[in-house]
Protein backbone atom coordinates (compact mmCIF):
# COMPACT_ATOMS: atom_id res chain seq x y z
CA UNK A 1 0.00 0.00 0.00
CA UNK A 2 1.54 3.32 -0.66
CA UNK A 3 1.04 5.58 1.78
CA UNK A 4 1.25 9.94 1.10
CA UNK A 5 3.27 12.01 3.57
CA UNK A 6 0.74 14.57 4.95
CA UNK A 7 1.92 18.23 3.16
CA UNK A 8 3.99 17.02 0.77
CA UNK A 9 2.44 16.59 -3.27
CA UNK A 10 4.21 14.35 -4.55
CA UNK A 11 5.98 11.93 -1.27
CA UNK A 12 5.13 8.96 -0.19
CA UNK A 13 5.88 6.22 1.65
CA UNK A 14 8.98 4.21 0.20
CA UNK A 15 11.42 1.19 0.85
CA UNK A 16 14.00 3.30 -1.93
CA UNK A 17 15.41 6.02 -3.62
CA UNK A 18 16.36 6.21 -6.89
CA UNK A 19 19.45 8.32 -8.63
CA UNK A 20 19.49 7.91 -12.42
CA UNK A 21 21.87 9.82 -14.26
CA UNK A 22 19.93 10.39 -17.65
CA UNK A 23 22.09 12.46 -19.88
CA UNK A 24 22.98 10.02 -21.92
CA UNK A 25 19.88 8.17 -22.20
CA UNK A 26 17.38 11.28 -22.88
CA UNK A 27 19.58 13.12 -24.99
CA UNK A 28 19.35 17.29 -25.47
CA UNK A 29 19.13 16.32 -28.87
CA UNK A 30 17.72 13.45 -30.88
CA UNK A 31 15.41 10.01 -29.40
CA UNK A 32 15.02 9.33 -25.54
CA UNK A 33 16.20 5.30 -25.11
CA UNK A 34 13.96 3.57 -26.65
CA UNK A 35 11.30 2.27 -23.78
CA UNK A 36 12.38 4.82 -21.14
CA UNK A 37 9.01 6.15 -21.12
CA UNK A 38 7.21 2.66 -20.63
CA UNK A 39 9.89 2.43 -17.85
CA UNK A 40 8.99 5.93 -15.80
CA UNK A 41 5.85 4.70 -15.97
CA UNK A 42 5.93 1.45 -14.33
CA UNK A 43 8.57 2.87 -11.36
CA UNK A 44 6.15 5.42 -11.07
CA UNK A 45 3.31 3.28 -10.36
CA UNK A 46 5.88 1.26 -7.67
CA UNK A 47 5.69 4.48 -5.46
CA UNK A 48 9.49 4.82 -5.83
CA UNK A 49 10.90 8.15 -6.47
CA UNK A 50 13.19 8.42 -9.45
CA UNK A 51 15.78 11.44 -9.21
CA UNK A 52 17.48 12.55 -12.07
CA UNK A 53 20.94 14.01 -12.05
CA UNK A 54 22.06 15.44 -15.22
CA UNK A 55 24.70 18.30 -16.53
CA UNK A 56 22.00 20.57 -17.82
CA UNK A 57 21.05 23.49 -16.37
CA UNK A 58 17.35 24.41 -14.33
CA UNK A 59 15.68 25.92 -17.89
CA UNK A 60 17.10 22.97 -19.82
CA UNK A 61 15.25 20.22 -17.65
CA UNK A 62 11.58 21.73 -17.93
CA UNK A 63 10.98 19.93 -21.81
CA UNK A 64 12.20 16.85 -20.27
CA UNK A 65 10.43 16.73 -17.06
CA UNK A 66 7.05 17.77 -19.01
CA UNK A 67 7.74 14.97 -21.69
CA UNK A 68 8.06 12.21 -18.81
CA UNK A 69 5.84 13.54 -16.05
CA UNK A 70 8.73 13.86 -13.65
CA UNK A 71 7.60 15.74 -10.45
CA UNK A 72 10.41 14.34 -8.02
CA UNK A 73 13.50 16.60 -7.36
CA UNK A 74 16.15 16.59 -9.80
CA UNK A 75 20.38 17.40 -9.26
CA UNK A 76 21.16 19.69 -12.17
CA UNK A 77 24.83 21.34 -13.35
CA UNK A 78 26.95 18.57 -12.11
CA UNK A 79 26.14 18.67 -8.81
CA UNK A 80 25.86 22.00 -8.20
CA UNK A 81 22.01 22.10 -6.72
CA UNK A 82 19.18 20.17 -5.49
CA UNK A 83 16.32 21.38 -6.77
CA UNK A 84 12.98 20.60 -4.95
CA UNK A 85 9.56 20.85 -6.70
CA UNK A 86 7.14 23.25 -4.80
CA UNK A 87 5.55 21.59 -2.39
CA UNK A 88 7.31 18.36 -2.40
CA UNK A 89 8.67 17.97 1.52
CA UNK A 90 6.64 18.72 4.27
CA UNK A 91 9.80 20.24 5.64
CA UNK A 92 12.14 22.45 5.12
CA UNK A 93 16.12 22.40 4.66
CA UNK A 94 17.55 24.91 6.01
CA UNK A 95 20.24 26.29 3.93
CA UNK A 96 17.87 26.69 0.21
CA UNK A 97 17.98 29.81 -2.19
CA UNK A 98 14.59 30.41 -4.65
CA UNK A 99 15.52 29.38 -8.24
CA UNK A 100 12.58 30.23 -10.36
CA UNK A 101 9.61 27.55 -9.55
CA UNK A 102 11.91 25.30 -7.78
CA UNK A 103 13.52 25.63 -4.22
CA UNK A 104 17.44 24.73 -4.51
CA UNK A 105 19.74 23.62 -2.14
CA UNK A 106 22.84 24.78 -3.28
CA UNK A 107 26.12 22.84 -3.21
CA UNK A 108 28.40 24.96 -5.21
CA UNK A 109 28.30 28.80 -5.20
CA UNK A 110 26.29 30.57 -6.95
CA UNK A 111 26.62 32.54 -10.04
CA UNK A 112 28.68 34.69 -10.54
CA UNK A 113 31.42 33.11 -8.41
CA UNK A 114 31.77 30.77 -11.63
CA UNK A 115 31.88 33.76 -14.35
CA UNK A 116 34.95 35.41 -12.04
CA UNK A 117 36.35 32.40 -11.13
CA UNK A 118 36.82 31.44 -14.52
CA UNK A 119 38.03 34.77 -15.86
CA UNK A 120 40.53 34.67 -12.37
CA UNK A 121 42.00 31.33 -13.83
CA UNK A 122 42.38 32.23 -17.34
CA UNK A 123 44.14 35.79 -16.36
CA UNK A 124 46.38 33.86 -13.95
CA UNK A 125 47.59 31.19 -16.52
CA UNK A 126 47.16 33.68 -19.60
CA UNK A 127 44.69 30.85 -21.64
CA UNK A 128 42.21 32.37 -23.78
CA UNK A 129 38.65 31.24 -22.68
CA UNK A 130 35.47 32.04 -24.34
CA UNK A 131 32.62 31.86 -21.94
CA UNK A 132 28.77 30.82 -23.73
CA UNK A 133 27.50 33.89 -22.09
CA UNK A 134 29.56 36.33 -24.26
CA UNK A 135 28.27 35.04 -27.32
CA UNK A 136 25.77 36.59 -30.23
CA UNK A 137 22.69 34.11 -30.87
CA UNK A 138 24.25 33.01 -33.73
CA UNK A 139 27.40 32.22 -32.42
CA UNK A 140 26.20 30.81 -29.34
CA UNK A 141 24.13 28.01 -31.88
CA UNK A 142 27.39 27.64 -34.12
CA UNK A 143 29.59 26.51 -31.21
CA UNK A 144 26.65 24.40 -29.52
CA UNK A 145 25.59 22.26 -32.21
CA UNK A 146 21.85 23.49 -30.95
CA UNK A 147 18.84 25.20 -32.48
CA UNK A 148 18.99 28.94 -31.14
CA UNK A 149 16.39 28.52 -28.08
CA UNK A 150 18.02 25.43 -26.91
CA UNK A 151 21.80 27.05 -26.92
CA UNK A 152 20.29 30.05 -25.26
CA UNK A 153 18.52 28.01 -22.48
CA UNK A 154 21.78 25.86 -22.15
CA UNK A 155 24.18 28.82 -21.22
CA UNK A 156 21.36 30.02 -18.64
CA UNK A 157 22.72 28.94 -15.51
CA UNK A 158 22.52 29.27 -11.99
CA UNK A 159 25.83 28.00 -10.68
CA UNK A 160 28.43 26.43 -13.27
CA UNK A 161 30.19 28.41 -16.52
CA UNK A 162 30.13 26.98 -19.58
CA UNK A 163 32.97 27.87 -21.84
CA UNK A 164 35.52 26.94 -24.58
CA UNK A 165 38.99 26.99 -25.39
CA UNK A 166 40.28 29.05 -28.09
CA UNK A 167 43.11 27.63 -29.50
CA UNK A 168 44.17 25.94 -26.52
CA UNK A 169 46.96 22.78 -26.86
CA UNK A 170 46.33 19.84 -24.44
CA UNK A 171 49.17 20.86 -22.17
CA UNK A 172 47.13 24.02 -21.79
CA UNK A 173 44.45 22.43 -20.85
CA UNK A 174 46.07 20.58 -18.52
CA UNK A 175 48.04 23.64 -16.79
CA UNK A 176 44.15 25.70 -16.74
CA UNK A 177 42.66 22.05 -14.98
CA UNK A 178 45.70 22.17 -12.79
CA UNK A 179 45.23 26.19 -11.58
CA UNK A 180 41.41 25.49 -11.34
CA UNK A 181 42.00 22.10 -8.95
CA UNK A 182 44.16 24.64 -6.26
CA UNK A 183 41.60 27.35 -6.01
CA UNK A 184 38.82 23.78 -5.20
CA UNK A 185 37.02 24.54 -8.32
CA UNK A 186 35.77 21.95 -10.24
CA UNK A 187 36.28 22.08 -14.55
CA UNK A 188 34.62 19.26 -16.76
CA UNK A 189 34.88 18.43 -20.30
CA UNK A 190 31.13 18.15 -21.48
CA UNK A 191 32.20 17.18 -25.52
CA UNK A 192 33.62 20.06 -27.14
CA UNK A 193 32.77 22.46 -24.02
CA UNK A 194 33.66 22.84 -20.52
CA UNK A 195 31.99 23.99 -17.60
CA UNK A 196 33.87 25.38 -14.35
CA UNK A 197 32.03 25.47 -11.11
CA UNK A 198 33.29 26.35 -7.69
CA UNK A 199 32.24 23.50 -5.16
CA UNK A 200 30.02 21.16 -7.40
CA UNK A 201 29.84 17.35 -5.75
CA UNK A 202 27.69 15.34 -7.09
CA UNK A 203 28.22 13.16 -4.15
CA UNK A 204 27.44 15.70 -1.74
CA UNK A 205 23.67 16.65 -3.33
CA UNK A 206 22.98 12.82 -3.14
CA UNK A 207 24.12 13.03 0.25
CA UNK A 208 22.37 15.99 1.68
CA UNK A 209 18.87 14.71 -0.60
CA UNK A 210 19.41 11.23 0.83
CA UNK A 211 19.01 12.89 4.23
CA UNK A 212 15.84 14.76 3.67
CA UNK A 213 14.03 12.06 2.43
CA UNK A 214 15.14 10.07 5.73
CA UNK A 215 13.41 12.80 7.55
CA UNK A 216 10.55 13.42 5.92
CA UNK A 217 9.46 9.95 5.85
CA UNK A 218 10.77 8.59 9.03
CA UNK A 219 12.88 5.83 8.04
CA UNK A 220 15.95 4.34 5.94
CA UNK A 221 14.97 4.18 1.76
CA UNK A 222 17.98 2.40 0.31
CA UNK A 223 19.73 4.78 -2.10
CA UNK A 224 20.17 3.14 -5.47
CA UNK A 225 22.11 4.71 -8.48
CA UNK A 226 21.85 4.20 -11.87
CA UNK A 227 24.39 5.43 -14.85
CA UNK A 228 26.34 4.63 -17.79
CA UNK A 229 30.03 3.95 -17.31
CA UNK A 230 30.78 7.37 -17.91
CA UNK A 231 28.54 9.12 -15.71
CA UNK A 232 29.29 6.62 -12.49
CA UNK A 233 32.65 7.96 -11.26
CA UNK A 234 31.65 9.46 -8.13
CA UNK A 235 27.88 8.97 -7.99
CA UNK A 236 27.38 5.18 -7.66
CA UNK A 237 30.24 5.03 -4.41
CA UNK A 238 27.56 6.66 -2.39
CA UNK A 239 24.33 4.68 -3.21
CA UNK A 240 23.57 1.21 -1.21
CA UNK A 241 23.48 -0.27 -4.48
CA UNK A 242 24.50 0.83 -8.32
CA UNK A 243 23.01 -0.21 -11.99
CA UNK A 244 25.47 0.26 -14.54
CA UNK A 245 23.94 0.15 -17.99
CA UNK A 246 26.79 -0.92 -20.33
CA UNK A 247 27.05 -1.08 -24.00
CA UNK A 248 28.00 -4.18 -25.52
CA UNK A 249 31.86 -4.06 -25.59
CA UNK A 250 32.39 -2.91 -22.16
CA UNK A 251 29.93 -5.60 -20.57
CA UNK A 252 32.65 -8.28 -19.80
CA UNK A 253 35.04 -5.82 -18.22
CA UNK A 254 32.85 -3.71 -16.53
CA UNK A 255 31.37 -7.01 -15.18
CA UNK A 256 34.62 -8.96 -13.60
CA UNK A 257 35.30 -4.94 -12.42
CA UNK A 258 32.21 -4.80 -10.31
CA UNK A 259 32.35 -8.84 -9.22
CA UNK A 260 31.70 -8.74 -5.14
CA UNK A 261 30.63 -5.08 -5.46
CA UNK A 262 27.35 -3.81 -4.93
CA UNK A 263 27.31 -2.39 -8.25
CA UNK A 264 25.13 -4.69 -11.03
CA UNK A 265 26.29 -4.69 -14.92
CA UNK A 266 23.41 -4.53 -17.29
CA UNK A 267 22.96 -4.48 -21.34
CA UNK A 268 22.02 -0.69 -22.52
CA UNK A 269 21.03 -2.38 -25.70
CA UNK A 270 19.55 -5.10 -24.84
CA UNK A 271 15.52 -5.37 -25.64
CA UNK A 272 14.79 -6.01 -22.37
CA UNK A 273 16.96 -3.68 -20.41
CA UNK A 274 14.19 -1.79 -18.90
CA UNK A 275 12.86 -5.11 -17.41
CA UNK A 276 16.21 -5.64 -16.22
CA UNK A 277 16.60 -2.50 -14.23
CA UNK A 278 13.09 -2.15 -13.04
CA UNK A 279 13.66 -5.83 -11.11
CA UNK A 280 17.11 -4.99 -10.11
CA UNK A 281 15.17 -1.50 -8.44
CA UNK A 282 12.28 -3.26 -6.74
CA UNK A 283 14.06 -6.57 -5.42
CA UNK A 284 14.70 -6.43 -1.84
CA UNK A 285 13.38 -3.43 -1.44
CA UNK A 286 13.58 -2.71 3.12
CA UNK A 287 13.35 0.20 4.93
CA UNK A 288 14.19 0.79 8.38
CA UNK A 289 11.92 2.59 10.78
CA UNK A 290 13.16 4.87 12.89
CA UNK A 291 12.01 4.98 16.49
Amino acid sequence: MLTSIPGATCLRQTSAIVFFAIDSIVPVRGKSHAGFDEFIAKLDHTGLPIVWVTARSRLQMDEPRRKFGHQHPFIGENGCGVYLPEDYFHLRPTKTVRMGRFTCIPVAEVQPAASEALESVAEETGISVVPLRSLAPRELAQNTGLPTRDAELARQRDFDELFFFAGASQADEQRFAAETARRNAVLRQQGVLWSLAVGANVSQCIRDLSKLYERALRSHPAIIGIATPAEAEGFLSVCDRGLILANQSQLDSLAEASRGTKNKVLPRNSPDVWDLVLAAVTARKETVSKA
